[in-house]
């Protein structure tokens, strides 16, 4: 038994020591950083140690902003991109001809390359001196008047920011949903037509609580990801994220650390913990909640 558990050890030591050397020392490294008051990066010296870091980055109105931005993209994309990719995938679940051809088309995005899809939305969004661009002629088609999308109001850009993200992540979670829809045992539905049950308590009773599992994949997975997200913002509005008031946190450290106003690591990985901990606190919050209403076979 102790040989077999040596043998086990030995064959998890390259991963261990990938985890070790890529995920555990920088993560310990970002959180000593940020204890460093006053770091120099070119001396590698510093003159105190203490919480003056996340003191000056949360009473940065720059981080605020980034801040905020980044929990509306969270409270906006995640519900109606997983919401979206629901019925999308309900409705593919039940085409049974060309299934194959619209799963394609609807994968399509998500193989694109990020930058492109902001440089198509700029299209779609910019105004120009020969056009008000294409969304503006819609607006203006149904009475509206034309609007500024990327350098005017602030609901403006986020709705922007919001739609992209949503037409990028939706893909993968159609494609998630739709094998977890087919993979629902076809007896369950068999005996729901039997008692003649109605399609939205077979829904709710058999269809949700089978896929839950998957939907709370999607969800854990679409929080950290928005809360990650950079290079969406980057894509639609450009690298002065701060200019156009559209930066993120992810963003707000990428400034810290090599923007024009650079140069403060210490400041950057405060900013950094502050985001793990969000990140980890929801995480944890989505747990608990998965216990009761995850149902897991």
């Amino acid at each position: 038994m102790k040989k077999n558990s040596w043998k086990a050890w030995l064959y998890l030591l390259p991963a261990l020591l990938f985890l070790s050397v890529f995920m555990i020392y920088p993560i310990v490294d970002v959180f000593v950083y940020s204890f460093e008051e006053g770091y120099n990066s070119a001396s590698q010296t510093f003159f105190g140690v203490g919480g003056y870091n996340f003191a000056y980055v949360l009473h940065d109105p720059y981080f605020m902003q980034a801040l905020k931005n980044t929990f509306l993209l969270v409270i906006i994309t995640v519900p109606v991109s997983t919401g979206l990719a629901l019925l999308i995938s309900l409705a593919l679940n039940s085409v049974k001809k060309l299934r194959e051809l619209y799963e394609t088309i609807y994968f399509l995005p998500y193989v694109t390359n990020t930058l492109a899809v902001g440089l198509v939305f700029m299209i779609l969004f910019q105004k120009t001196a020969y056009s008000d661009g294409l969304m503006n002629f819609l607006v203006t088609a149904f009475g509206g008047n034309t609007v500024d999308f990327l350098g005017g109001p602030y609901w403006a850009k986020m709705l922007v920011l919001c739609l992209y993200t949503v037409w990028v992540v939706l893909p993968f979670k159609i494609l998630v949903l739709t094998s977890a829809l087919a993979s629902v045992r076809q007896d369950y539905y068999n005996a729901a037509k039997i008692d003649a049950t109605p399609k939205w308590r077979v829904f709710t009773k058999i269809t949700l609580p089978m896929i839950s599992p998957m939907l709370f994949y999607l969800i854990i997975t679409g929080f950290i990801g928005a809360f990650k997200a950079y290079s969406d913002a980057v894509a639609i509005f450009g690298t002065n994220l701060n200019a156009a008031g559209m930066n993120t946190i992810v963003g707000y450290v990428y400034d810290m650390l090599y923007g024009n106003g650079g140069g403060y690591p210490s400041y950057a990985s405060a900013a950094a913990i502050i985001l793990f901990v969000i990140v980890l606190t929801i995480t944890c919050i989505n747990l608990l909640v998965s216990r009761k209403h995850v149902y897991y076979m």
